[in-house]
């Protein structure tokens, strides 16, 4: 793979993100959503972007998108409030999505350094990544990162016709 470059998400990267988002719902366990949302949920999403809130993107610039024009969005990740009360309101959760020919090479990482620089300008102190059980290659990105495991919950989401748990990783960013 060629190099990536990270940087903010604009609108015109609604489609690649909604593409590796909506295979992810259709074909795994990294969201427990089961519908795809398509591009209009990140097209409303990107203009609320704020403090603390951040959405990101790996682009392969030497790949042309779908349509032949633009970056290739190879991966995305954001940070979004973790509990709606304002006692939370310094702490955020963070997703991470790549495409399955970019993993294992850094992209995840990348993506996440560019949310912690833009949650810590904002004065954000605790990042958490709740990640679906099993998911060996998560954990292991998390624990890379210098996330600590902070508990797991068996059972809380039902998927593809069978009981899922998720495991809390913390980051002290203070």
């Amino acid at each position: 793979m060629t190099d990536v470059l990270v940087r903010p998400a604009t609108p015109s990267d609604a489609l690649g993100i909604a593409a590796i988002y909506d295979a992810a719902v259709l074909h795994s366990v990294a969201t427990f959503e089961d519908t795809p949302p398509g591009p209009e949920r990140w097209l409303d999403k990107l203009p609320h972007c704020g403090m603390g809130d951040h959405v990101v993107v790996a682009v392969d610039p030497s790949a042309p998108d779908g349509d032949g024009v633009g970056e290739h969005v190879v991966g995305f990740a954001y940070s979004s409030a973790f509990r709606p009360r304002a006692a939370y309101r310094f702490t955020r959760e963070w997703s991470v999505y790549v495409t399955e020919g970019a993993r294992g090479r850094g992209v995840g990482g990348s993506l996440y350094a560019a949310v912690e620089a833009l949650c810590r300008a904002d004065g954000i102190r605790v990042i958490i990544g709740v990640v679906a059980q099993p998911n060996p290659a998560s954990n292991a990105l998390h624990e890379r990162l210098g996330f600590r495991a902070a508990g797991e919950l068996d059972g809380v989401g039902f998927k593809f016709d069978r009981w899922l748990g998720i495991r809390f990783y913390q980051r002290d960013l203070a």
